[in-house]
């Protein structure tokens, strides 16, 4: 049975995309262009609509730099 994430921990990672991109001084769009992944889907997770797996947490980490 598949269990979605809990709203906090989906907050959190949200959180930490926003800061890290605008620490990066990156837009939305900027971002996904990086990752080969769609603007919609960056502001999706920022906004706690999407459940991201981990393949794109890791491509986005790995554009931001960070681990």
């Amino acid at each position: 049975m598949f269990r979605k994430p809990s709203h906090k921990l989906l907050l959190i990672i949200s959180d930490n995309l926003k800061a890290f991109r605008a620490a990066n001084n990156l837009s939305q769009e900027e971002l996904a262009e990086l990752c080969k992944l769609h603007r919609t889907y960056i502001g999706a997770i920022e906004r706690c609509e999407k459940n991201l797996s981990l393949s794109s947490l890791e491509i986005i980490a790995e554009a931001l730099g960070i681990t």
